[in-house]
Parts: structure tokens; C-alpha cells; sequence
């Protein structure tokens, strides 16, 4: 599906510092690097919540979803099913803290941020990064565009499996809040910065308290 939220990054490649293009070439190697490694270490942890997961929701224990990445484009991104089948039967919904569709495993799958090992396959793809703004879908930009146009401004930088926006609020973001860390992000990213980010994310793993 062809995206009206195509944000042009062309000047941005063109004059972009040879050091900022250095930087991405860096970012891109370790996302690979890193990708296939913790796919081979955390295939146990997904294979046990394969297993899990239809226990307590019937079903595909993924969950596949349309959303917008680099310049609006359209890709596909798979999550471990935290939400029961018919989680939007009443229409696409912005996901909060106490989220009433979330299965009992769910809450532990999304605390600790399980559900998004099988986006690594898409870091390797080259959809993702390890580092970057959550990809959203199409619904919510057309949504939010209505009342915060410079929202879309998130598609300059290609979406990461976490980011600045994800351990400094998770789901008690509103799109504003969201916006301007995900801006300060991009306005101020550097390997310095991703690895704060990796290092923060671990530790809302390992305590449980999970962010979006």
C-alpha cells in the first residue's frame, strides 16, 4: 500500500557530514551483527512463548501488522500476540499502560518486552533498527496529522525495535510528548546516545517495568 506520509530525505542524504554518514554505516553493521546474535540467544524464550501463548488466547501465537517506516514506507512488522484475537473489533486503538485487551501472559510478554523479539528479523531486513522511533500504522498518522502535522516529521528516521521516547514515558506518552523525544533523538543521535538507549532498555527488562 502506497503511503501519503512520505517525508523527502533526499536533501538530508545530500548534505548530510561525512561523519553523521560514518555513523549510520556503523549503526547499520551492528544492527545486523547484533540482530543475528540475539535471535540465536533469546530462539528458546520465543519457541517457550509459541507454546505459551495459545494457552491463554487460542490462536497464532504472532502478530503480523502493517506499519510506516523511513519515508513512509509501508512494511510488515511481527510481534509475539500479547492482545486477544479480537483485540480491535471496535477499530484500531492507541495501546495505554492498563490495556484491557492484553492476556494474562500478555502483561509479561509486554513488561518485559518479549513480544518484540521477532521484529529482529526486520532489523536484519533493514526495515528497522535496533535504535529509533516505534513504527505506527497509517490510522494513527492520518489521525494525529489532523491536530499535530509535524508528527510525520518521526519518518525521517528509520524506526527502532526501542528509542528515546520508549524508556523515558512508554505507554503514558501522549503523541506530543512522543514527538519531541523522538525528535531530540534524531537531532541528537550518536553512538554515545544508542548505547544510553540499549543500556535502558535492558534494565526496563530485567525490572519489569516495560514501556511501549
Amino acid at each position: 500500500m502506497s503511503s501519503k506520509f512520505k517525508v523527502n530525505i533526499q536533501e538530508e542524504l545530500l548534505t548530510r557530514p561525512q561523519s553523521i554518514s560514518a555513523y549510520y554505516a556503523f549503526k547499520r553493521s551492528m544492527d545486523v551483527i547484533t540482530s543475528l546474535f540475539l535471535l540465536l540467544l533469546l530462539s528458546p524464550i520465543l519457541a517457550t512463548f509459541c507454546i505459551l501463548i495459545p494457552i491463554f488466547s487460542t490462536g497464532n501465537p504472532f502478530f503480523f501488522q502493517q506499519r510506516l517506516g523511513q519515508n513512509g514506507k509501508t512494511f510488515t512488522v511481527i510481534k509475539l500476540r500479547s492482545m486477544c484475537l479480537d483485540a480491535e473489533k471496535n477499530g484500531p486503538q492507541w495501546a495505554n499502560k492498563e490495556d484491557p485487551r492484553v492476556t494474562k501472559v500478555g502483561i509479561f510478554i509486554r513488561r518485559t518486552r518479549i513480544d518484540e523479539i521477532p521484529q529482529l528479523l526486520m532489523v536484519l531486513k533493514g526495515d528497522m533498527s535496533l535504535i529509533g522511533p516505534r513504527p505506527e500504522r497509517e490510522y494513527f498518522y492520518t489521525k494525529i496529522d489532523k491536530f499535530l502535522p509535524t508528527f510525520k516529521n518521526r519518518l525521517l528516521e528509520k524506526p527502532g525495535l526501542t528509542g528515546w521516547a520508549q524508556v523515558n514515558g512508554g505507554y503514558d506518552l501522549t503523541p506530543e510528548e512522543k514527538l519531541t523525544l523522538d525528535l531530540y533523538y534524531s537531532q541528537h543521535k550518536s553512538l554515545a546516545m544508542d548505547i544510553k538507549i540499549l543500556i535502558l532498555t535492558l534494565l526496563i527488562v530485567f525490572t519489569g517495568n516495560g514501556a511501549r
